[in-house]
């Protein structure tokens, strides 16, 4: 197949995908905007009363990213993971596999499918967020790239949970017992440095954790971790889960009978 083709292929997967999910906002892009406002309700004013400042900003505004970027993981990794399924369950995806279509373009659909959701729905969130406190924009770039790379990363993992899933069952065991604590482990309502010493250094072996704090930088300027090591190791866990994915598909894991 030339460039063309694969284009052409690429660009109708991806238009399914986004048809997929933007036909259903209610279902997609409202629930996350609603949960984000009681967060808010909750977690910022309520609590956030009592606890006061932190690095400087009031607790509302620093939850601020944690809570977009949770937002962003759990929709881009259920896009994928729902829309894959279905299409294994269904045996739709046996029809672009034996199609002359590279298996690294069916992912790049699929992916940007995720993509598209997830920053969707942060856009989504930011307006609600908008409408309790403001949004300091501290490095526009590095809020973007964040953005769009942990997007990338957790569409991935979401693809990867869909080819290893036999049943419905298996695709909500990772978001329920794995994503999930991670994400309200990550530093979302915290600060790492609010942490015992023993807790810091065991919540630098989430992932997650960087990815909210290097996003807290770019939208406050304000980090626990240290920025060029919050890019590698995003960056370094998409090649890594891109790189399996792929060997999963050209394996026929679990679509090959």
């Amino acid at each position: 197949m030339n460039a063309r083709g694969q284009y052409i292929a690429f660009r109708a997967i991806l238009i399914k995908e986004v048809l997929r999910f933007t036909r259903i906002w209610i279902q997609t892009i409202l629930p996350p905007m609603i949960t984000t406002a009681l967060y808010f309700l909750i977690f910022g004013r309520l609590i956030g009363s009592q606890i006061g400042d932190v690095h400087g900003y009031h607790y509302m505004q620093y939850i601020v990213p944690g809570l977009i970027l949770m937002a962003v993981i759990t929709n881009s990794y259920a896009n994928v993971v729902s829309s894959f399924f279905s299409a294994k369950f269904q045996r739709n995806i046996e029809e672009m596999l034996v199609a002359p279509v590279p298996n690294y373009l069916i992912m790049l659909g699929f992916i940007g499918g995720g993509l598209a959701r997830g920053l969707s729905v942060g856009v989504a969130v930011t307006i609600v967020a908008m409408l309790f406190t403001p949004i300091p924009l501290y490095n526009l770039w590095v809020a973007i790239s964040v953005l769009i790379l942990t997007s990338m990363l957790f569409s991935l993992g979401g693809l990867i949970n869909a080819i290893y899933a036999k049943n419905f069952d298996h695709v909500s065991i990772v978001p329920t017992f794995v994503l999930t604590p991670l994400t309200y482990l990550g530093g979302v309502f915290y600060s790492v440095s609010m942490l015992p010493p023993f807790w810091q250094q065991v919540s630098l072996a989430n992932p997650i954790l960087y990815m909210v704090n290097a996003f807290r930088y770019g939208l406050l300027g304000v980090t626990d971790v240290h920025l060029g090591v919050a890019y590698l190791a995003i960056i370094g866990f998409i090649v890594a889960l891109f790189s399996f994915a792929l060997f999963l598909l050209n394996r026929g894991q679990g679509i090959r009978s």
